[in-house]
């Protein structure tokens, strides 16, 4: 592969990721979702992983701890999630969804996936299987 066509394809994976995070962004704000986008990774993971550690949580939805922190305020201050003293260390603190928290999962599961499916749309299973093999690919190639 050529520079200009490595360039060309780099493009095109970014624009396209920009892309599908700015179409979800517009649909949680006017959908009045109460949660961004980052928000609901986070009540997605923490739904799929009860007690949890942040920074166990920070790896999972690979953000930084000052970023997590604030996004878990946030949670916090509106109900969905709570900070749990870990019961075998006094120092650090697990992460729980509330029963609002659940709630929310629940009601906003239905929601992502109407959105997820405009992004998917045309295509069949065959793109869908050579889609991931290159992208755990470019994820290999990384590690």
């Amino acid at each position: 592969m050529t520079k200009e066509q490595f360039s060309q394809y780099s493009f095109l994976l970014d624009r396209t990721a920009r892309r599908v995070k700015q179409y979800a962004q517009q649909k949680f704000k006017n959908g009045d979702f109460d949660v961004t986008v980052d928000q609901w990774l986070i009540l997605k993971r923490l739904a799929e992983n009860e007690a949890i550690s942040q920074s166990e949580l920070a790896a999972l939805v690979f953000k930084d701890q000052p970023t997590l922190t604030r996004i878990i305020d946030i949670l916090c201050k509106k109900g969905y999630v709570e900070r749990v003293q870990h019961p075998a260390d006094r120092r650090s603190y697990q992460i729980h969804l509330t029963s609002d928290g659940h709630d929310k999962v629940n009601e906003l599961k239905p929601k992502v996936s109407l959105i997820r499916e405009k992004a998917w749309k045309k295509l069949d299973q065959n793109d869908f299987e050579e889609f991931k093999r290159i992208l755990n690919t470019i994820y290999s190639n990384l590690e």
